[in-house]
């Protein structure tokens, strides 16, 4: 097993540990026993909790962009940002194992941030870089007349974004995934289908919200 394999199940371990009993569970200690590995080669790839956490959740968002590729490949080529969105929406939200694992993650890693502020620096970044993509989606959108075009930009992403908050509300089962998928639906519906009947801004935002 080379480097980035024993890496990698490392990453999955600690998923597993994460998924079963929660973040504070996740030492290192606990997450070599059960990688299966001793202490000292688990801190032969990752000095420290924060490390093996940041590389659990870079090997997670990749797994995450082969998925939501997977799922963009059987739509309609060139696809309907409408139906991007869709996909990438539901490949946030805990709504099988695999993303469960990956949503779960997510949050441990932002609750990390909150009290290291090199990660936290970090965190914001990525962040920051999944937020400008679906903005290029929802001005793309905008430029072909498939949303309004009076619409903010911003807001429209923020609220699209804002969608991705079902997953405590999922993992807590206050929701079922059928619910929060047409939710989904339906925001994305109304905003797509405004392009033929632009409303103020403010009353837009309002009714989505």
């Amino acid at each position: 097993m080379d480097h980035q394999e024993r890496r990698e199940v490392i990453a999955h371990a600690l998923w597993r540990v994460v998924d079963q009993h929660g973040w504070t569970r996740a030492t290192l200690r606990e997450v070599a026993r059960e990688a299966g590995v001793s202490l000292g080669q688990l801190q032969h790839y990752f000095v420290s909790r924060a490390a093996m956490l940041t590389f659990a959740m870079e090997f997670a968002a990749d797994r995450t962009a082969d998925r939501v590729a997977g799922g963009l490949a059987g739509l309609d080529q060139p696809p309907h940002p409408r139906d991007v969105l869709r996909v990438v929406l539901a490949e946030m939200l805990p709504l099988h194992p695999d993303a469960r694992a990956s949503s779960r993650m997510s949050a441990a890693y932002v609750l990390e941030a909150l009290h290291d502020p090199a990660l936290r620096r970090q965190v914001a970044l990525g962040l920051r870089d999944g937020r400008a993509m679906i903005e290029r989606l929802v001005r793309q959108a905008i430029a072909q007349g498939q949303i309004a075009p009076d619409s903010d930009p911003d807001i429209e992403t923020d609220l699209i974004l804002a969608l991705t908050g079902f997953a405590p509300l999922l993992e807590l089962e206050v929701i079922e995934p059928q619910a929060a998928l047409a939710a989904i639906d339906q925001h994305l519906s109304r905003l797509f289908t405004e392009a033929s009947s632009p409303r103020p801004r403010q009353g837009r935002a309002v009714t989505s919200a």
